[in-house]
């Protein structure tokens, strides 16, 4: 059994199903809603649900079915709910809800709650900054997560990803409703990774050997600012989706309204002044999958509902 938390976003509800289709079963753990019950788009930075989630959803319904998936509902941020969860479970997908990555319960509880449990491996997700940035206050619990993962017994590996593209699901109801996104340093590019590559990787990583020990940065194929995503989205809509650039203090006032003031500074850092490290593209996907990353219009063409 694999034990996987965060199901109801933007991985877990990609992988899920993805584990249950290649006959694992799955423990689907979140705090609320069903894998299969979806809330709407939820704050960026929140591990955001979206259109892509509907084919998810019923991936998850059909393995349900099958047997295959039970939702579970725990804290990944209170380790004791887990323990029960963790009993007979091979293998832990471990994502932190966003408050976790500035404070909480000792980032050792969880891990070495699954290492008592018998688990042989643990996937942690965790972040690009952590590595690229080691000073920096933002990252500092998954740092700490990270090591403590390392010292905790199973085998592991730690995913890496740099700014996701489902990122752009902020900008929806703007694109809906006005055609004008609305998002600071319009042309400094990072290689967003979508989502499913994320969720592809971690399966990988949790069924199969060759991934002990390694960590995976995950990007995706090419470098891309937020005014050519905009237009992306204006080419794949057949209309014109107009750039309004926020100032670094205006997109701050928006992100801390769902996301620690410290989290926010240091995704404004990496947003507004990369580092080579963060502008580079990772092999790392397609070193896994044996393919490329998807590209940004991918992503956007799969969730082209949302912006309608």
């Amino acid at each position: 059994m694999i034990v996987v938390t965060g199901a109801t976003g933007n991985i877990g509800r990609t992988l899920v199903p993805l584990l249950a289709a290649a006959g694992e079963d799955v423990a689907a753990v979140s705090r609320g809603l069903r894998p299969a019950e979806p809330a709407g788009a939820e704050p960026v930075g929140a591990e955001s649900t979206g259109a892509e989630h509907a084919g998810a959803d019923e991936g998850v319904r059909r393995a349900r079915a099958a047997g295959r998936v039970r939702h579970v509902q725990a804290d990944v941020g209170d380790a004791t709910t887990l323990r029960p969860v963790l009993d007979g479970a091979d293998a832990l997908f471990v994502l932190l809800g966003g408050e976790l990555n500035s404070h909480g319960e000792s980032p050792h509880a969880l891990p070495t709650a699954a290492a008592d449990a018998g688990v042989k491996r643990i996937v942690l997700l965790s972040s690009q900054g952590s590595a690229t940035r080691p000073d920096a206050p933002s990252h500092t619990r998954l740092r700490a997560f990270e090591a403590a993962v390392r010292a905790a017994g199973p085998d592991f590996t730690i995913l890496r990803p740099g700014a996701f593209a489902s990122n752009a699901f902020a900008w929806a109801e703007s694109v809906r409703t006005r055609r004008t996104v609305h998002a600071p340093f319009g042309d400094v590019a990072l290689p967003v990774i979508d989502p499913a590559d994320i969720a592809e990787v971690a399966a990988a990583a949790l069924r199969e050997g060759g991934h002990a020990g390694r960590t995976y940065e995950l990007t995706g194929p090419e470098a891309i600012s937020p005014r050519e995503q905009v237009a992306v989205l204006s080419a794949a809509l057949g209309e014109e989706v107009a750039f309004a650039e926020l100032t670094r203090e205006e997109a701050r006032a928006r992100m801390t309204h769902f996301m620690p003031e410290e989290v926010a500074d240091g995704t404004l850092d990496i947003l507004g002044a990369p580092l080579p490290s963060e502008q580079r593209v990772s092999p790392d996907v397609r070193d896994v999958l044996g393919r490329p990353a998807r590209p940004f219009a991918q992503w956007v063409a799969r969730n082209l509902p949302a912006f309608r």
